[in-house]
């Protein structure tokens, strides 16, 4: 059997690599690749359309920053075209209007994706109110506030303040707690499609499951015909609604 030898080092910058759960990882903070791929991160979350790979690498950039700086005329010189360069130029420029929620998503932080920023909006209106207490406080458990509380610290004061052209302010989320399972077996008549239903439901703030799972709380059933889902539902206590709108208020 022939034996595959483990790379030592990063194929990109040349750092020693490190072993970590079975992976090798680089932890160089100069490693071009990493950083290419924290700004493709950035450019897809605030949803800059034309700023992927090719593109970032052609305009040079190595950190978020310099999205912000990029004129009209750079973006030209560097994909060669006046077309491209007026719409990633436009795309840009629409992006510094996105909240913090999403700027914040952005930033590649372990831990600290959309879900984690949203509770903070709950709690905090600005950058200037993140703090160990406002972290506990918004529900995030204690890595993810330790890694963004360091990523605070460490890149944002020391480096990203007043570099870039976000207002930094939480925009207010309504976070709609989960209140049932439900599962709909065959046709409806108060919905025209099952989507349609399971939209409304979702808004409503309930899970919905296409199968009988022990998790299900709710059977809707409009149809009048004990189906085998209506009977093993009967038979595990799941509550059977016959008419949906009588459960959502519609």
């Amino acid at each position: 059997m022939q034996t595959i030898q483990a790379p030592t080092h990063c194929p990109s910058c040349g750092s020693l690599l490190e072993w970590s759960n079975d992976l090798l990882y680089c932890r160089s903070n100069s490693c071009v690749s990493q950083k290419q791929k924290k700004i493709e991160h950035f450019a897809k979350t605030l949803k800059i359309k034309g700023l992927g790979p090719s593109a970032i690498n052609k305009l040079g950039l190595t950190d978020i920053d310099e999205i912000y700086s990029l004129t009209e005329e750079d973006i030209s010189e560097g994909l060669s075209s006046e077309k491209l360069a007026k719409k990633l130029y436009a795309e840009i420029k629409n992006s510094e209007a996105a909240p913090f929620n999403t700027v914040l998503a952005a930033f590649s932080i372990p831990l600290i994706g959309k879900t984690a920023s949203d509770k903070l909006s709950k709690i905090i209106t600005d950058i200037t109110e993140i703090n160990e207490s406002n972290c506990k406080a918004a529900g995030l458990g204690p890595k993810a506030t330790e890694n963004l509380l360091k990523w605070l610290h460490k890149d944002f004061y020391s480096f990203y303040d007043g570099c870039l052209p976000f207002d930094f302010k939480f925009e207010k989320v309504s976070l709609v707690e989960t209140i049932g399972t439900v599962c709909i077996s065959g046709k409806l008549k108060s919905y025209k499609t099952k989507a349609l239903a399971t939209a409304a439901l979702l808004d409503k703030g309930y899970i919905v499951k296409s199968s009988l799972t022990k998790d299900v709380t709710i059977l809707v059933n409009e149809s009048g015909i004990e189906s085998a889902k209506t009977n093993q539902a009967r038979n595990s206590g799941i509550t059977i609604i016959e008419n949906l709108l009588d459960l959502i208020g519609e």
